[in-house]
């Protein structure tokens, strides 16, 4: 198993480099980041030659591309373009922000999903499976902010008509929201909302590729043969067919995480929670390139970490997979 894991994370180093010079390459094709700054009339064209040699942006491309390669471990990405603030504090708070918000709404939704998923191939076209492939659809097909625009609107009507506050429905944390399990609590009170609206999505896209698997593996051989040697209903299913329809579950998880801490931006900005998203649009329309740089290499790194954790999941799920 430790030679499995570690050819996955030496096949992960050459993708990662990969992706830094495609990100450094579009960005820095995607126009002057000193246009807005010319634009500016009390700015003289000295003063943006001197941010230009200063910044290095007149030196040739792979000059400019191995000095932020550099920048990355050595100075945390650097700093702002107009700034002498570096780049990685702010990113590094808004990435814990925006991780406090996915990884509970995708392991609740792994979990959730994962249920619905066995007990509908279980009961095939039972109430129970017509009734979750209809909100499945429901589901997939609404629109992450319009559910967030609903949960609020729910949440507000109703303290209009009892006068009780249930969830917030704005911000990370309370005016005053202490320390220690005061402000842990007072943390999850906020972000169930969010949460609720991320993981709806996945919920339904998870469950439908689950209840899939589970349907192929439940009329698969080895399990007939494991039912007709008299094996426990409750060991094959939890042994010897759900860990195998998991596998397809989980490549569609890990391919998904990136999208998802990338669409949160849209959950971020209905609920204005300081995180990934809300940087990110702040830095574009700055103009700031390095930021956004940063910001795209992390989601490189969280999707290519993702990919290998799920990697490392097969092989423990399928022996034959860390064997091959």
């Amino acid at each position: 198993m430790l030679t499995y894991a570690l050819r996955r994370f030496l096949i992960s180093i050459p993708i990662i480099i990969l992706a830094t010079f495609l990100i450094f390459g579009a960005i820095s094709l995607s126009g002057d980041p000193l246009q807005d700054l010319r634009q500016q009339p009390n700015i003289t064209a000295e003063q943006i030659d001197r941010v230009r040699e200063l910044r290095g942006l007149d030196e040739p491309f792979p000059v400019q591309y191995w000095r932020w390669i550099q920048q990355i471990p050595t100075s945390g990405f650097g700093e702002y373009l107009l700034s002498p603030r570096p780049i990685w504090p702010d990113l590094q708070r808004v990435l814990l922000n925006t991780l406090q918000l996915v990884l509970p709404a995708e392991i609740i939704a792994f979990i959730i999903a994962v249920a619905l998923g066995v007990v509908s191939a279980k009961r095939q076209y039972s109430v129970f499976d017509y009734t979750t492939t209809t909100l499945s659809f429901f589901g997939y097909s609404m629109p992450a902010f319009w559910f967030a625009l609903l949960l609020q609107v729910a949440v507000v009507q109703i303290f209009f008509i009892t006068g009780v506050r249930i969830f917030p429905i704005a911000n990370l944390s309370s005016a005053n929201p202490g320390t220690g399990l005061a402000f842990f609590l007072d943390r999850v009170h906020h972000l169930i909302l969010p949460i609720a609206s991320l993981a709806i999505f996945s919920v339904a896209s998870y469950s439908r590729y689950m209840r899939a698997s589970m349907l192929e593996v439940i009329h698969s051989d080895y399990v007939r043969t494991a039912r007709a040697k008299g094996v426990s209903e409750r060991r094959i299913t939890i042994k010897h067919s759900m860990r195998n329809a998991l596998i397809p579950t989980i490549t569609v998880a890990a391919l998904s995480f990136g999208n998802v801490v990338s669409g949160a931006i849209v959950i971020e900005t209905v609920f204005g929670l300081d995180g990934m998203g809300r940087y990110f649009i702040a830095q574009l329309g700055r103009r700031d390139p390095y930021p956004i740089m940063a910001w795209l290499f992390v989601i490189a790194v969280v999707i290519v970490v993702f990919n290998l954790l799920a990697d490392l999941i097969y092989g423990y799920l399928d022996p034959r997979i860390r064997y091959d």
